[in-house]
């Protein structure tokens, strides 16, 4: 028999469930409702992927990073058109669920991305092992950052893994920032500390464009991280609140649009204005150098890697082979 046309592919995983969480005590009673209890019940299993090892999110992006269709720079030649581009790449099917424990922290296992994020031959953001790939607002935000990134090094022949000169240890820390592990940690101060690109004052809300990257604060209390899409509107022109793409809790319930109105026009309930935290990633030519030794270095948890799973293409048997 033939068998040069048949590809197999062998999933090999490495450690079963009980290889995660060892020093995490489970609550007494596990509910699978319940956020806290997932890590606890959950069962690793391969992620589903292409002939290619592509995700479906790798796949939709492909052709950008393959040079077959270009991305067009605007006239600052910042990332967001690249942003932009990364998240048209996204299905709004709920494919893509939400999910966030707090009352068991979960950054042994995971950092809130869809697919594990690298960075110099390491994993800096882990998926959830269980092939579910869910998401958060703040690690979602940074698995689009990271993605546009590369996407647009590699449209400039640039190194992929060339962030303004960043080791893994500091896209590890600003990976903190961004996540606020520590007292005024936001976006905004991950992307100006090391020299990637600038703030928007609430003041000068009109200077936001799609593909910014924004956080803020509710008053009901909470919290949120997005990517700026537009603003809404009243009838006089009004900023009221806006339009955003991120994980979401409510609405799409995973990777999806979403708006929220400002609290000051809303009758005192919704995002607080004056809290939102919001950046932009520069033109490569405009990044500025950074002093590491006075950029503070968060150690909420560490990089530890993944090794729940490999994928493993097996051998292609030749016609040579096969008679």
């Amino acid at each position: 028999m033939n068998t040069s046309s048949v590809r197999l592919f062998a999933i090999i995983a490495l450690v079963s469930a009980s290889t995660f969480g060892q020093s995490v005590t489970p609550p007494t009673t596990l509910d699978p409702s319940k956020p806290e209890s997932r890590r606890f019940l959950y069962t690793p299993k391969p992620y589903p992927v292409d002939e290619r090892g592509f995700s479906q999110v790798d796949a939709a992006l492909a052709k950008y990073y393959a040079r077959e269709e270009l991305v067009k720079d605007d006239e600052e030649g910042s990332l967001n058109p690249y942003v932009m581009a990364v998240i048209s790449g996204y299905p709004l099917d709920g494919s893509l669920p939400y999910h966030c424990s707090w009352k068991v922290r979960e950054y042994d296992i995971y950092n809130g991305v869809t697919q594990d994020m690298w960075y110099k031959g390491m994993v800096v953001a882990k998926a959830y092992p269980d092939a579910s790939r869910c998401s958060y607002c703040c690690g979602f935000t940074f698995e689009v950052f990271n993605r546009a990134m590369k996407l647009r090094n590699i449209q400039k022949g640039l190194d992929p893994d060339d962030f303004n000169g960043m080791t893994f240890g500091d896209l590890f820390n600003a990976l903190q920032f961004w996540y606020i592990e520590g007292k005024g940690d936001c976006e905004r101060r991950a992307i100006e500390s090391y020299g990637l690109g600038y703030g928007i004052s609430v003041n000068d809300l009109e200077k936001c464009r799609p593909g910014d990257f924004l956080s803020y604060d509710t008053t009901a209390p909470g919290g949120h991280a997005v990517i700026f899409v537009g603003w809404l509107r009243d009838e006089q022109n009004k900023i009221v609140g806006l339009k955003y793409f991120s994980s979401n809790l409510g609405g799409t319930k995973g990777v999806g649009y979403g708006q929220g109105k400002f609290s000051d026009s809303n009758g005192g309930k919704g995002i607080i204005r004056k809290s939102m935290r919001i950046a932009r990633v520069g033109a490569i030519k405009d990044y500025k150098p950074f002093d590491r030794a006075k950029i503070p270095q968060r150690n909420a948890y560490a990089p530890t890697q993944p090794n729940r799973v490999v994928y493993v293409p097996a051998a292609v048997t030749t016609n040579a082979e096969s008679k």
